[in-house]
């Protein structure tokens, strides 16, 4: 027998939510034969985006009743059953948070829907529910309410039990998650981590780190990398013994960090920064009649380069954002390929530098304006951000348009490179470091501060 469920929970910080609306299913490896389906009041507040996704919110739940209320008909319709769930590590968790609450040990056995359909259906793009079940034509009502999706959970079961012919599968997936060593680590491991920006670093028990990441709230990211059911995560899980981090005080440092330090030490689980990712790069060049043009093709390392982007796409939507803003012609910029005048200036939003109706010298001017905003030329300037208390300012130094480092300092006046280099941390200057600094900078905060470098 299976029992076939669905919880939706208050969000909030892990081991601290409630259940707010419960589905389950008894399936007898056939059909329904029997079901439980009630709002809970989890007595506490929903957090905003659950209200948004699932409709539930506080004044629903205010006369629903509490889990205590229902703990015992859960019990009877679960006993003797194989709990199954989208994510039961996940479900499985809030059932047994609840209980514990009420001094009760509820073990089951759980079998997970996302683990058995990567097996059983492999190659798929995603393996999240409303995914499946639009792949394999199974329809759903009440999205992100437990009785919607626990039915949807039902119908993949179903399909899933089907293609286990040999049954051997189904047996092999089914554990028994108990408060075992395992989950007892991970909460361990995450309990003690900070609320704050930096960037955080898994180990095995070899002493090699097997993950780099960073977050502006470490603790919460890393509790999402132990929720997950991810293959990656799962495997993360597994190994990881012991965690450290760095405080950074701001994305930037962080963003810069972690790029650096996952190209350098190669952790076997990162794989989308250990080599560059921005792949395409917008270039300058000068045309026979003294105009300023710009081009977007594949990076390489020529000495005109701007900016870069990890596709041409984003490239061209890019540069078609700031045509208007820098009055530039579209033709010029490398968006349109016609003999004479560009659309916009048939339209009166092109000066007409594509008919040479206005000189190089007016045009070049809001050129080279554009150049100076998303390049970092050969320029020598500091970025002051926030450190990592009130007192400290973090101090990244770029010298002569390549990324020197950084450095956390108290004193308002350590702003030469002579002061600078003896506190830097070294970064590598990369493209992907320079990308970051550039999409950094066109977004910067009030309180980021660029100034020049003495």
């Amino acid at each position: 027998m299976y029992a076939i469920l669905d919880i939706e929970s208050t969000g909030g910080k892990y081991n601290e939510e409630g259940i707010t609306e419960i589905a389950i299913y008894k399936h007898d490896g056939h059909e329904i034969v029997d079901q439980f389906i009630s709002l809970v009041n989890p007595e506490r507040k929903i957090q905003s985006f659950v209200v948004g996704l699932t409709g539930i919110n506080n004044e629903m739940l205010r006369n629903a009743p509490k889990f205590y209320e229902i703990a015992k008909r859960i019990i009877e319709i679960t006993e003797d059953c194989v709990i199954v769930a989208h994510n039961a590590k996940f479900d499985f968790r809030m059932l047994q948070l609840e209980f514990d609450r009420l001094g009760y040990q509820f073990d089951r056995k759980t079998l997970c829907t996302i683990q058995l359909a990567e097996l059983l259906l492999p190659n798929l793009k995603s393996y999240s529910l409303g995914k499946l079940v639009k792949t394999l034509g199974i329809p759903i009502t009440n999205r992100h309410r437990a009785s919607g999706d626990a039915l949807a959970t039902v119908k993949l079961f179903e399909l899933l039990l089907e293609k286990d012919q040999n049954k051997t599968i189904v047996s092999s997936l089914i554990n028994t998650h108990k408060k075992t060593q395992k989950s007892k680590k991970l909460i361990k491991l995450s309990e003690n981590l900070p609320n704050k920006t930096g960037v955080y670093y898994f180990y095995n028990d070899e002493g090699e780190i097997i993950y780099i990441g960073k977050s502006k709230n470490i603790k919460k990211r890393v509790q999402q990398h132990f929720t997950n059911q991810s293959p990656k995560s799962r495997k993360i899980q597994q190994e990881v013994t012991s965690i450290s981090f760095d405080l950074t005080g701001n994305e930037l440092v962080a963003l810069l960090k972690e790029n650096h330090n996952i190209k350098s030490l190669k952790p076997k689980y990162n794989k989308a920064l250990k080599k560059d990712i921005f792949n395409y790069g917008l270039y300058q060049f000068i045309d026979h009649k003294a105009y300023i043009n710009f081009s977007i093709h594949k990076s390489t390392k020529q000495k005109d380069l701007i900016t870069t982007f990890v596709n041409l796409r984003q490239a061209k939507n890019f540069m078609a954002s700031q045509i208007e803003k820098f009055q530039l012609c579209p033709k010029l910029s490398g968006l349109e390929q016609t003999n004479g005048a560009c659309f916009n200036y048939g339209i009166k939003t092109c000066e007409g530098a594509c008919i040479e109706k206005i000189s190089p010298k007016d045009y070049n001017r809001n050129a080279i304006d554009f150049i100076k905003k998303f390049s970092l030329g050969k320029e020598n300037f500091i970025i002051i951000d926030r450190g990592k208390n009130p007192n400290e300012k973090s101090i990244i130094v770029i010298k002569k348009g390549e990324l020197m480092g950084y450095a956390f300092t108290q004193l308002n006046y350590q702003k030469s490179f002579k002061i600078l280099k003896e506190l830097l941390t070294p970064l590598k200057s990369d493209r992907d470091a320079k990308h970051i600094l550039q999409v950094y900078l066109r977004k910067k905060s009030k309180h980021v501060k660029i100034e020049p470098l003495e």
